[in-house]
C-alpha cells in the first residue's frame, strides 16, 4: 500500500527512498503519456469551440487532431517540450511521494487517526501534491510553452525559452497560472489518493491473490485517475490558458490568443466567449491520459519501491554471508 502502514510486513520507505520511486515512477510514466499530453494541451488552447459539424476549430477529435499534429509537425511533435515535462515529472514525482510518506507517518504518530484510511490520505496526498507544485511550477510553465509552440519554433531549446521569457516577460511568468492550479491540484491529488487507497483496499478485500498486485496497482490508479481528473479538469484549462497567455507564436496553431488579468477574469471570458463547454475542452484525451498516467504512476512507484527493497535487502544479505564466513 502506498502510505505509511505500520501494520506492514516491510517497513516504510524513507523520504529518499520514496523520493527515488517516485522520481523514477515520473520519468517512466511521463515517457509514455507524453502524446496525449500534447494533445490534450492543444484542445485547452483552442479558442475556437470543438466541433466536428462547424469545423470552427481547427482540432475538434482525438484521432483528427492526431492525424493532424503528425501530418503537419511530424511524429517528435507528440514529444514537444519532453525535456522539461520530463524533469518536472521527476521532480514532481520525488516531492510528491516523499512529502507523501513523511505526512502519513507523521499522522499516525502525532494523532488518533489511523494512517491508510481514504480521508487521511485525501488530505495528505492533497498537502503533498501542493507541495509538489509549488516547486515544480516553472517547469510546468516551460512544458506548456514548449508543447503549444509550432513551426517554426520560438524557443530552440530549454535554456534558450528560459532566457527569453525572463528577459521579455520577466522571472514570475513562471508562476503564471500556479493559482487555480493550487486550487485544482488539492482536490485532484486528494481524490486520486482517496479513491486509490479505497480501490486498493476491495481488490484487497475481494481478490486477496498476491498475483493481482501490480495489475491492481495499475486498474486502481487508473480508476483514482479517472474520478479526478473529471472533477477538477476546469481548473487545468484555466492553468494553461493563463500559462500561454500573450505568447503570440501561439496564435499560428491555435489561430486566436488571449491575454487575462487574472482567473477570475480567465473565467469569465471562456464563459463569455465559449460557453460552459469550453470548461472542458480537451477532456476526452484528459481522461485516456489521467487513467494512463494516474495508473502508472502508482503502478511504477509501488513497482520500483519493490525494487529498491530487494535490491537492499539482497544487499544486507550478502554482507550477513560474507561476515560470517570471515568469522
Amino acid at each position: 500500500m502506498v502510505g505509511y502502514d505500520p501494520s506492514a510486513q516491510v517497513a516504510a520507505p524513507s523520504p529518499d527512498v520514496a523520493a527515488l520511486a517516485g522520481s523514477a515512477a515520473g520519468m517512466v510514466t511521463r515517457a509514455l503519456i507524453s502524446p496525449l499530453d500534447v494533445i490534450k494541451i492543444r484542445f485547452q488552447l483552442q479558442i475556437e469551440p470543438v466541433s466536428s459539424q462547424k469545423l470552427e476549430g481547427k482540432y475538434w477529435g482525438l484521432f483528427q487532431a492526431s492525424r493532424c499534429i503528425h501530418s503537419e509537425e511530424g511524429l517528435s511533435a507528440f514529444w514537444k517540450g519532453h525535456i522539461p515535462a520530463q524533469l518536472l515529472s521527476i521532480c514532481y514525482g520525488a516531492v510528491q511521494f516523499a512529502s507523501f510518506e513523511i505526512l502519513t507517518e507523521v499522522v499516525h504518530k502525532t494523532t488518533v487517526y489511523d494512517s491508510q484510511t481514504a480521508g487521511i490520505h485525501f488530505v495528505c496526498g492533497g498537502l503533498a501534491a501542493c507541495s509538489a507544485t509549488v516547486v515544480c511550477q516553472p517547469l510546468d510553465t516551460l512544458r506548456t510553452r514548449f508543447a503549444a509552440q509550432g513551426e517554426p519554433k520560438v524557443y530552440s531549446n530549454l535554456r534558450h525559452a528560459v532566457s527569453t521569457m525572463c528577459r521579455s516577460e520577466g522571472v514570475l511568468t513562471f508562476y503564471r497560472g500556479l493559482s487555480p492550479m493550487l486550487l485544482a491540484v488539492f482536490p485532484y491529488a486528494g481524490l486520486q489518493f482517496f479513491s486509490y487507497n479505497i480501490f486498493k483496499n476491495l481488490v484487497i478485500y475481494f481478490c486477496n491473490n498476491p498475483l493481482l498486485g501490480n495489475l491492481g496497482s495499475l486498474l486502481c490508479g487508473s480508476g483514482a485517475g479517472i474520478i479526478s481528473k473529471t472533477i477538477t479538469y476546469p481548473f487545468d484549462l484555466f492553468k494553461k490558458r493563463l500559462q500561454v497567455g500573450g505568447f503570440e507564436a501561439a496564435r499560428v496553431q491555435f489561430g486566436q490568443v488571449r491575454s487575462y488579468r487574472g482567473l477570475v477574469d480567465c473565467v469569465i471570458q471562456i464563459a463569455k466567449e465559449e460557453g460552459v463547454r469550453g470548461f472542458f475542452k480537451g477532456l476526452s484525451p484528459s481522461l485516456v491520459k489521467a487513467a494512463l498516467s494516474t495508473g502508472f504512476t502508482f503502478f511504477w512507484y509501488e513497482f520500483f519501491l519493490n525494487a529498491i527493497r530487494n535490491v537492499r535487502e539482497g544487499r544486507t544479505t550478502s554482507c550477513l554471508t560474507k561476515d560470517l564466513q570471515e568469522r
